[in-house]
């Protein structure tokens, strides 16, 4: 089961925007959580140009099965022209901790489906 908890990173360009995409990718099972972490500068080139930005880094937890689901989520609620998407296998992750996140990890029912 650890091997198919994924490790997602990304970053907003302010803890309301990290808020709006957390919540919106859990929503959609997406992710079972994420980590938002603000107070980050980040220093890049963009486009030419030397670029510096106070953002927040935010950690997302998935599994492998939801992460096309996640990278097309995340593209519809980021910003950013080109958001960072960096996908880490984790080495270990406890057994139970991964049970939840792969449980968490599945796509919300349709609020017009009937079970």
């Amino acid at each position: 089961m650890s091997d198919e908890v994924r490790l997602v990173l990304t970053t907003a360009p302010d803890l309301e925007v990290a808020r709006r995409i957390v919540r919106g990718l859990v929503e959609a099972g997406a992710c079972a959580c994420g980590t938002i972490l603000p107070g980050a500068t980040s220093i890049y080139r963009w486009q030419g140009v030397l670029e510096e930005a106070a953002e927040c880094q935010v950690v997302l937890k998935c599994s492998q099965a939801s992460l096309g689901r996640l990278q097309e989520c995340l593209s519809a609620l980021h910003p950013y022209e080109l958001p960072e998407v960096i996908v880490l296998d984790p080495v270990e992750v406890e057994a139970r901790y991964a049970q939840w996140v792969v449980a968490q990890c599945v796509a919300p029912l349709d609020a017009g489906s009937s079970a």
